[in-house]
C-alpha cells in the first residue's frame, strides 16, 4: 500500500528566547540538522514543538522563515491544531497558499473526552474551512494529553467523508497494540507512531513512518531505524531505550523540559533551556541528572 505521507518528520523542538520570543534562528538551525540527518521533512508545532502556546502570527512567521531558509513546502507537516476553530483554518489556509500541502489536525483539547459526534464535525469543518483539493491531513491521536481520541468509528467516517484528503494517523497513544489495530483496520491511511520503540515493529505491519520527538536528540538514529525497520540493530534498541529513559530520571518531568535540557546538553547551546509558559525549565537537580544521563551514554553528536 502506498500511502500518501511515509518516513521520518521529527517533531521539530522551537527554540524560545529567555524573554519568550521564538528564537527563529535557532529554530532553523534545528530544521536543517533534522533535514540534513536524512528526514523526508519536519513537522513543526506540535507538541514537542510547544505549537498551541504559539499565536498564529508566531507560527505563521515561522512557517514563512522555514520556507525562506530553503525548506521546501513537501518538506513540512505544518500541525494547525489551536483551540478555536478559525485559527485552525487559518493557520491551515497560510499553510496551502505556500504550498503546503501536509497538515496535523487535533481538535480543540479543553473539554474532556468529546464524543465522536464532535470530534467529526471538528475535522470536518477545518477541512471545508480551508476548502482546498489538495490538503492532506494526518489525523492527530493523542489522548492522554489532549482528552481528544479518534475511535475507529470516527476515523472511518471521516475517511469516507474526506477521501484523499484525510490521509492518515499520527498516533502517540504510547500503545503498540493501539497502533497495530490502525494499521489493520485501515489500511489505506498511513499509520504514523509517535512511540519511538514502536516504529519498527508497526512498520514491520504496515506502518507508514514515524512523527516523533527523539529524533531533535538522534534523527541519524531514527533515520536509521525507519530505513530498515526489519533490521534495527540490538545496539540502536537500547541506545533508543537509553535516550528515552532521559525523560524519566527524575519523576514528573515535564517531556518537552527534558528534552530541551538534553538538547542544550548536546549541542553545547543553553540557548535550548528556554521553554514557553505554562513550561518551566527543569529544577537545578533534575537538569543535573538528564545531562549526567546523557553525558553517560557516551555519543557523538554528529552520528547521533
Amino acid at each position: 500500500m502506498t500511502h500518501a505521507i511515509t518516513g521520518l518528520w521529527p517533531a521539530l523542538a522551537t527554540a524560545f528566547t529567555a524573554s519568550g520570543a521564538v528564537d527563529t534562528a535557532r529554530t532553523l538551525a534545528q530544521a536543517r540538522r533534522m533535514l540534513a540527518a536524512g528526514s523526508e521533512g519536519i513537522t513543526p508545532f506540535g507538541t514537542t514543538g510547544e505549537g498551541p502556546a504559539l499565536t498564529v502570527a508566531e507560527r505563521q512567521a515561522l512557517l514563512e522563515a522555514l520556507l525562506a531558509d530553503g525548506v521546501r513546502p513537501d518538506q513540512l507537516i505544518v500541525c494547525t491544531t489551536a483551540c478555536a476553530m478559525g485559527d485552525a483554518i487559518t493557520l491551515g489556509r497560510h499553510a496551502i497558499a505556500l504550498g503546503c500541502t501536509r497538515q496535523l489536525y487535533m481538535p480543540a483539547f479543553y473539554f474532556n473526552h468529546p464524543r465522536d459526534a464532535g470530534v467529526v464535525d471538528a475535522v470536518s469543518q477545518m477541512v471545508r474551512g480551508i476548502g482546498s483539493d489538495a490538503l492532506r491531513v494526518l489525523l492527530y491521536q493523542f489522548p492522554s494529553l489532549s482528552n481528544v481520541g479518534f475511535s475507529h468509528a470516527a476515523i472511518a467516517t471521516l475517511a469516507d467523508a474526506h477521501p484523499g484528503v484525510v490521509v492518515g494517523i499520527k498516533d502517540s497513544t504510547g500503545d503498540r497494540a493501539h497502533s497495530l489495530a490502525l494499521v489493520k483496520a485501515f489500511p489505506q491511511l498511513g499509520t504514523l507512531v509517535g512511540a519511538e520503540l514502536d516504529v519498527a515493529p508497526v512498520m514491520l505491519q504496515g506502518g507508514a513512518g514515524s512523527v516523533n520527538g527523539l529524533a531533535n536528540l538522534a534523527p541519524h538514529l531514527m533515520r536509521r531505524v525507519v530505513s530498515r525497520p526489519a533490521e534495527v540493530s540490538a545496539a540502536d534498541q537500547t541506545l533508543m531505550q537509553g535516550l528515552l529513559a532521559l525523560l524519566g530520571v527524575r519523576p514528573n518531568m515535564p517531556f518537552v523540559s527534558a528534552y530541551k535540557t538534553a538538547l542544550a546538553e548536546q549541542l553545547g547551546d543553553d540557548g535550548w533551556l528556554h521553554v514557553r509558559a505554562p513550561l518551566s525549565p527543569l529544577e537545578s537537580t533534575e537538569a543535573q541528572a538528564v545531562r549526567a544521563a546523557y553525558r553517560a551514554l557516551g555519543q557523538d553528536v554528529a552520528t547521533l
